[in-house]
Parts: structure tokens; sequence; C-alpha cells
């Protein structure tokens, strides 16, 4: 009995270790995240004015110089803010603020912010929402992050010319309750395509396939896994289906309004 007693108190005592040690890496990611978001602010602020002609005329080589300056940017600035996300959710302290929505606003909200860049590879974008689609119970912004990131998945890693639908549907919930039920959001493009050995990982943090066609993608590796947590914060669940090749569908859940 000793010697399993000694065996508990050393892995109580590792495992509250890597406790703080993961508390202590949150923390640290968290402070770094933030002290960078003030100079990349400045950075795109500054090739903003400097492009609309503020200290006078601008060379269409300057141009393209600082649109590329803005863009780098606001990748970096995508990836702090994938930090930051990450790091809070890891800590508990991501709070979120729940509120009755419409599903067609917020889609809509989403739609029109990447809009140019589906229309630019010349892309299919199928919108399917019912007319009855009750009000649901969420949070604004975050889940117009998890819309956001499924829709520009779709678009990124599929090709010019292809196909985005975007549908939801109402399912009845697997809680007891009764009148609960749940709205089913559905994003399906018909590009790249999971393998199979990389649908295993696709939820796992920084995690980036090793195909080419993905990597010519810029990407974090960070996205699926808030977008995961987020879902799941909110009440819901996120799960995929693909075939390489062929196209991917993603598929969540989501609350209505209690």
């Amino acid at each position: 009995m000793s010697d399993h007693a000694a065996i508990a108190i050393s892995n109580a005592q590792l495992y509250d270790q890597v406790q703080r040690a993961n508390s202590a890496k949150s923390e640290f990611v968290s402070a770094a995240a933030h002290e960078l978001k003030n100079p990349l602010t400045s950075i795109k602020g500054y090739s903003d004015l400097l492009v609309g002609g503020a200290v006078g005329p601008v060379s269409e080589n300057q141009a393209n110089f600082l649109s590329t300056i803005r863009s780098n940017a606001e990748r970096m600035g995508t990836l702090v803010s994938d930090l930051q996300d990450i790091s809070r959710i890891e800590a508990g302290q991501l709070e979120l603020k729940f509120s009755t929505e419409s599903l067609e606003v917020l889609t809509e909200e989403v739609i029109n912010s990447l809009r140019k860049a589906i229309d630019d590879k010349d892309q299919d974008l199928d919108i399917q929402l019912p007319d009855d689609l009750p009000k649901i119970w969420c949070d604004n912004t975050r889940l117009i992050q998890v819309l956001t990131n499924l829709v520009s998945n779709a678009h990124k890693y599929s090709p010019s010319g292809g196909q985005i639908q975007v549908r939801a549907d109402i399912q009845p919930s697997q809680d007891d309750e009764a009148q609960s039920r749940l709205v089913h959001v559905s994003v399906i493009d018909d590009g790249f395509g999971i393998s199979p050995e990389d649908q295993e990982k696709i939820f796992q943090q920084f995690f980036r396939s090793e195909d080419k066609k993905v990597r010519e993608t810029t990407g974090t590796g960070l996205g699926l896994s808030i977008t995961k947590r987020l879902v799941e914060m909110q009440g819901g669940q996120l799960w995929f289906e693909s075939t390489l090749g062929e196209g991917t569908s993603f598929h969540f859940t989501i609350p209505t309004v209690p």
C-alpha cells in the first residue's frame, strides 16, 4: 500500500507540474500575442495612409509593395488572434455573450466579407436556408468566426470554378427536454478533399497537411481546432465528411432559442 501511495503522490505532483507549465505557456502566449497587436495595427494603418497618398503620390510599384506589406500584416494579425483565442480557451478565460440571433443575418454578413475573394476565383456560391428557420442562441461574434472559418476554408481549398454550398435545417436535440431543437448547418465544397490519414489529425492544433495543394494555401493550423471548441462551447457539435479529390462537407449544430 505504501508503494501505491508513493506512486499516487508522485503522479499527483507530476500532474500539478504539468498544469503549472501549461498555465505558464498559455499566459506567455497570450501576453506575447497582446504585445504584437499594437505594432501590427501601426503597420497596417501607416501602409493604408501611404497607399492613400497621405505623404505624396505613390507609384504603381510602390503601391504593390505596400499591398504586400499590408496583406502579410493581416496574415500575422490572424495568427495573433488565433493564438489569443486558443490561449483563452485553454485557460478557461474565453467568455461568451449569448443572445438571440438570426442565422440568415449572420450568414449574410459572413458572405459579404468573403464575396470578393470567392468571385475572384469564379466560384459558385449556393445558399440554402429555409424561410422558417428558428432563431438561434449563440455568441454573435464567435458564430460569425465559426462560419467565416468554414466558408473561407471551402473557398481556399477549392479550385477556381468550384462550388460552395451553405445549407441549414432543423433537427431534434439529443437533450431530454421537450421542445429542444438544434439548427444543423453544412458548408460543402467540391475541392481537394482530405486524405484518410489527415482526417485523424484535422482538429489538432498547428496541424498542416503535407499535401502540396494544401501547402500552397497559407494557414496557421489553428482555425479548425478553435472552430471546434467554439461550437462546443455554444452547445453544439462539429464534424465533417470528406473524400480525397472530391470535396469536403463540414457540419455543426447550434441550439435554437431556449
